[in-house]
C-alpha cells in the first residue's frame, strides 16, 4: 500500500505569512499551482492559500466583479468602478497573506496510508495536503491530481 511519503510532492513551493497578496499571485502563476502552505519562520505549516482565498478577498475589495469572472472590461463601464479597481490592486500588494489565508490546516505525517489521505480530502472537501514530519516541519503536499495519479498506479 501506498504512503503518503510515496505520492507527495516534494519540495513543496510556500509562503509566508507576512507576504503579500500580490507575491502570493506570483508565485501561484510562475509555478502553475492553484495553492499552497503558509509556514512560519520554522518552516511549521500555519495555513493554506489558495486561489478561492484570493478570489473571495478580491470581490470584497471590488477587484472581481461579483457578477462577471470574465475578465473583460466593458466601454460602457462607469470610471468610478473602475478607479475602485485599481484601489483594490493597489490593496493586493498591501494585505498580507495571514490575514486571508485558510487558518484551519489538515495535515499528514509522511507514513499515513493513502487511503485516509483520501478519506480525509473527501471529507473534509479539501483540495490539497501538506506533509509534515514528526516536528510538524512541512515535507511535501499531497493534491487532487496526485490521488488520481495514485489511483492510475493501482
Amino acid at each position: 500500500m501506498y504512503t503518503a511519503k510515496d505520492i507527495m510532492n516534494s519540495p513543496v513551493v510556500s509562503i509566508g505569512g507576512g507576504r503579500t497578496l500580490q507575491e502570493t499571485i506570483e508565485l501561484l502563476a510562475e509555478h502553475r499551482i492553484s495553492g499552497m502552505p503558509v509556514t512560519d519562520a520554522e518552516d511549521k505549516v500555519v495555513g493554506i492559500i489558495s486561489d478561492t482565498d484570493i478570489i473571495r478577498y478580491s470581490q470584497t475589495i471590488n477587484i472581481v466583479p461579483k457578477t462577471n469572472l470574465s475578465g473583460w472590461i466593458s466601454p460602457y463601464a462607469d470610471v468610478s468602478e473602475l478607479t475602485s479597481m485599481q484601489k483594490g490592486m493597489d490593496n493586493l500588494r498591501h494585505t498580507t497573506v495571514g490575514e486571508v489565508m485558510t487558518k484551519k490546516v489538515y495535515t499528514v505525517t509522511e507514513d499515513a496510508n493513502v487511503n485516509d489521505v483520501a478519506q480525509l480530502m473527501s471529507r473534509r472537501k479539501i483540495n490539497r495536503v501538506p506533509v509534515v514530519d514528526r516536528s510538524g516541519k512541512l515535507v511535501g503536499i499531497i493534491t487532487r491530481a496526485d490521488m488520481v495519479h495514485c489511483l492510475a498506479k493501482m
